[in-house]
């Protein structure tokens, strides 16, 4: 078979190409090519393919059109299962024009969520998985939980309730401002309505008041009904709403007729509104078939769950004193001139402020790749990491000291060629000191103006590109036998009694009264100034020790200016982030009688 015409996304969009001839192939590997509409659907499209499957070879193995469902190759290389059939295939943009039927597996219902999932948010669910990344693994699942525990909620709703959610009323921006229950304020005119009742054709012609509300329609219409079937029961007008002929729009509510936007449009166009009474059980029939969108397939019996097992002890991170070190392993994928070394540099930031000295590492021979095996000790303890610290490499190249004659200059004027840097945040999303080996494919060095290695600003994430970015193993030691977490002052007071507690509420009667002086005149004036200053430009070393010391003051006379404290807190001192913590919280971390 010659190979297809591929059919790139302009032309899909291209409203000339009304037909397109499509390839299909049949499980029982029957090929067929016929032209099909390209605002078909592919529910049409199946049932046009299989009234023509039924003359050829083989037709009786194939089941019921419901047993299958298309495939294509999509506009990024991928093969696509087309679960929801109601898209057209202009929507579905196949790259070529071919169509192959599979058989089904799996859940039909979680297929179709997710397929419509991915063309709602534009990338496919499978990318997500193959990240393998545990924050974002645990926020689908908490999200998934949270928008299940609302549809069930949803589905808790009376078919009023349910009825305002699911088809809002579509009102006059008048109707807005004047409110529900206003008819007093709403010119009064004759107004014809035809109404009937829905599985009937019989029709009502009415002439009621704009100023009418809904209800009082229903109520002339159902008496109306009850005098010419004679029936002796007339039914209530709360058991109904009233929903536009042809549309998914519905009037209901404390509001005039004429508020209604469907109802405005026709007086305008002098036209008689048609609609139709839609009994609550029917509602309800609606609200129960969207919680259950396809037959779901009966699932087999799961294994019940593990018996849970006993939550580990854990470790405040400001007990532990020891510096903090890591272990660079090796390189890999590593391009350099031979005649140079290769060297990493290593540094702890916030932000793009340095908590310590950068450390490097020593001078290896360039290779693809490159063994260390050295510990790299920083100037800082783990007590003193900040929650949102980050550790910087920069992997670089320099020419051989030996040839270079001593020189009195900055070291920094030696040849250094930049080769690649990398990010790595020390806590995870759940607040857990990192540990552990740790691969990080580098991202590409580009020339600095300043000559700055490190990227403290650059992304955390590694590269995707992991076939051919240079690469870094280190390893994160354990500091502590129990996991450790940096305390949470934001999410709460720590567990009465415990370690942790004792600890922090030392800290916060230091910062309440150990440093507290009483501020001269003339440090109130500069204080004032320096928070009136217009723009975030950078303190001096002075000023921000005055903003420190005056923290308090900051407080009780200057709270919008509280951010300024940002700025002068020395985030490689876990005492002083604690009372920056704590200004907001001390109150309920006080010492409990």
């Amino acid at each position: 078979m010659p190979p297809g015409v591929d059919c790139p996304m302009e032309f899909w969009t291209k409203e000339e190409n009304q037909s397109v001839v499509v390839d299909f192939l049949l499980p029982t590997g029957v090929y067929l090519n016929f032209p099909v509409s390209r605002n078909a659907n592919l529910s049409t499209i199946k049932q046009v393919l299989w009234h023509r499957a039924q003359y050829e070879p083989l037709f009786h193995m194939l089941s019921d059109p419901e047993a299958y469902v298309f495939t294509c190759v999509n506009q990024t290389a991928e093969q696509q299962e087309l679960e929801d059939e109601q898209r057209r295939l202009c929507d579905v943009q196949p790259f070529l024009p071919v169509l192959r039927l599979v058989a089904r597996e799996g859940d039909r219902v979680k297929k179709l969520i997710n397929s419509q999932i991915s063309l709602l948010i534009g990338k496919g669910l499978h990318e997500f998985d193959s990240l393998r990344d545990p924050e974002v693994n645990d926020f689908r699942a908490k999200m998934r939980q949270f928008c299940e525990e609302a549809a069930a909620r949803r589905q808790q709703l009376g078919w009023e309730a349910w009825l305002q959610y699911s088809f809002p009323l579509q009102l006059e921006p008048s109707a807005r401002s004047l409110g529900a229950g206003n008819a007093s304020r709403v010119p009064s005119r004759a107004l014809l309505v035809n109404v009937k009742f829905e599985g009937s054709e019989e029709s009502f012609t009415f002439q009621v008041s704009t100023k009418d509300m809904p209800l009082a329609l229903m109520a002339c219409a159902l008496r109306k009904k009850a005098t010419v079937f004679r029936q002796l029961l007339v039914e209530q007008p709360e058991d109904y709403t009233l929903q536009v002929n042809g549309r998914h729009e519905y009037l209901y509510g404390s509001y005039p007729l004429c508020q209604f936007q469907y109802i405005c449009s026709c007086m305008h166009s002098g036209l008689t509104p048609h609609l139709t009474m839609v009994h609550s059980s029917s509602i309800l029939a609606m609200r129960d078939e969207q919680s259950n969108p396809a037959p779901q397939v009966q699932k087999p019996r799961t294994k019940p769950p593990p018996i849970p097992v006993k939550k580990p002890s854990s470790v405040s991170l400001w007990s532990l004193e020891q510096p903090f070190c890591i272990d660079l392993i090796q390189g890999s994928k590593v391009n350099a001139d031979e005649r140079m070394k290769l060297v990493v540099q290593a540094g702890l930031f916030h932000g793009n402020e340095m908590l310590c000295k950068t450390v490097s590492s020593s001078e290896v021979s360039v290779c693809s790749e490159p063994v260390w095996r050295q510990r790299l000790e920083f100037d800082i303890n783990v007590c003193d990491l900040p929650r949102m610290a980050r550790l910087c490499f920069a992997l670089y190249a320099v020419v051989e000291k030996a040839k270079k004659a001593r020189s009195t200059k900055k070291k920094s004027k030696k040849a250094d060629c930049p080769i690649a840097w990398a990010n790595l945040m020390l806590f995870d999303y759940k607040d857990q000191l990192k540990t552990g080996e740790r691969c990080l494919y580098m991202w590409p060095s580009v020339p600095d103006e300043k000559g700055e290695l490190l990227n403290p600003t650059g992304s955390v994430r590694s590269n995707p590109n992991t076939e051919s970015a240079a690469t870094l193993v280190i390893c994160l030691p354990e500091v502590a036998p129990h996991p450790v977490y940096y305390p949470a002052l934001e999410k709460g007071r720590p567990r009465p009694g415990s370690s942790q507690q004792g600890h922090l509420l030392q800290i916060l009667e230091l910062g309440r009264h150990g440093e507290r002086g009483r501020a001269t005149e003339e440090e109130q004036l500069q204080l004032r100034e320096i928070l009136e200053r217009r723009g975030s430009g950078e303190l001096y070393e002075h000023e921000k020790d005055l903003v420190w010391k005056m923290r308090h003051e900051v407080q009780e006379r200057f709270p919008e200016a509280l951010a300024r404290l940002l700025l002068v807190t020395k985030w490689n001192k876990h005492e002083d982030v604690a009372q920056v913590g704590g200004e907001g919280h001390g109150a309920e971390l006080g010492v409990e009688g």
